[in-house]
């Protein structure tokens, strides 16, 4: 099954891929590596914004951060000239959970992310990561993520 028609049984339709927000590229392509910008947490509604600990809960997290895999996706396809099937696999993702100091579900939240990209993308999907917490994040999003793919 193609990845566009795995995204489709899952209920996904890609975005366009979203224009970088300041003085930097979505994207780079270095030899068969695509490293692809933070993605921050929005939806159709919006930015996607709150404090894990304080007025969001991990559920709201994950699912904050399955946006930002979401656009992470929609990056790649553009990177890829819209061939999601050049994917050999997700490399590394990089998550940044907007929480108290206390909070101490950076990878549960991030789960959300994870557990999408191996949803959709089988074995492909499984990477290596990191989630961290961080005090803010760019305009008060509860969660930013970027990422490394392999592509051929």
């Amino acid at each position: 099954m193609s990845i566009e028609a795995k995204l489709a049984e899952l209920g996904v339709t890609l975005p366009e891929a979203p224009a970088p927000a300041a003085n930097y590229v979505p994207y780079v392509v270095a030899g068969d590596m695509v490293y692809v910008s933070g993605q921050i947490s929005a939806d159709e509604g919006g930015l996607i914004t709150g404090t894990l600990g304080d007025d969001m809960e991990v559920e709201a997290g994950q699912a904050a951060a399955k946006r930002c895999a979401i656009a992470l996706l929609a990056q790649l396809k553009a990177a890829c000239g819209g061939d999601l099937e050049r994917l050999v696999r997700v490399v590394k993702l990089g998550a940044f959970v907007n929480s108290t100091a206390d909070f101490t579900q950076q990878p549960q939240v991030v789960n959300g992310a994870s557990d999408f990209l191996v949803a959709a993308l089988g074995d492909a999907g499984r990477h290596a990561r990191s989630a961290v917490s961080s005090p803010s994040l760019p305009l008060g999003v509860a969660v930013e993520i970027d990422a490394v793919f392999q592509i051929k």
